[in-house]
């Protein structure tokens, strides 16, 4: 393999451009990318994540910013409103069954299309990377990190449950590959997967 081939400026690149590639949609634009962004996160991220808060630290940008694509998706009917039941003065946000119904029809489904053809060791190795080099950018920009709560030094299963020992809590088997606000970078998803 040659250097230019694995040139770190044209990875850079191609990242880049996948992730507009991704984002471009052909015919009517029922959405803009952010709130394609939006909905995608609500419908990943756990109970605890489902935030405007997390919303924004999740998309690198504002409160404000945040706040004002998830009141239009709101508008719409696709996310439904509810205060947290641990402290009542915050709110997190769900998916109603339209949300549900408009992300059937999510652009990125031919990404994850192309990527779905990939055997699974290509789809490991790719998911494992990629979750480095997302964990050490933030840490470079000192900003929080995203994974899995499987992927988390926070998690461990007991055998009998899954435990999270930053929220000093029990988890949900529904939520243990959900994106999470919490992630341990430092030690979550930084192990090559098996086999290599």
């Amino acid at each position: 393999m040659t250097s230019a081939q694995t040139d770190p400026d044209m990875i850079a690149e191609l990242l880049v451009h996948l992730g507009r590639l991704a984002r471009c949609e052909t015919g009517a634009a029922r959405l803009t990318p952010a709130q394609w962004a939006c909905l995608r996160f609500f419908a990943r991220a756990n109970d605890s994540t489902r935030t405007p808060s997390g919303f924004a630290a999740f998309q690198a940008t504002t409160r404000g910013t945040a706040s004002q694509v998830i009141k239009s998706l709101e508008a719409r009917g696709l996310l439904a409103r509810r205060r947290s039941d641990q402290d009542r003065r915050s709110v997190r946000f769900d998916l109603t069954d339209s949300g549900a119904m408009m992300l059937e029809q999510d652009p990125l489904g031919d990404l994850v299309e192309v990527i779905g053809a990939l055997d699974a060791p290509e789809q490991a190795r790719f998911r494992a990377s990629l979750t480095r080099i997302s964990a050490a950018l933030a840490l470079q920009r000192d900003m929080p990190a995203f994974g899995s709560c499987r992927d988390c030094g926070h998690f461990s299963d007991t055998g009998v449950g899954a435990h999270c020992a930053c929220m000093a809590a029990d988890l949900d088997r529904g939520e243990i590959d959900k994106l999470c606000a919490s992630y341990d970078m430092e030690t979550g998803g930084m192990a090559p997967p098996e086999g290599d």
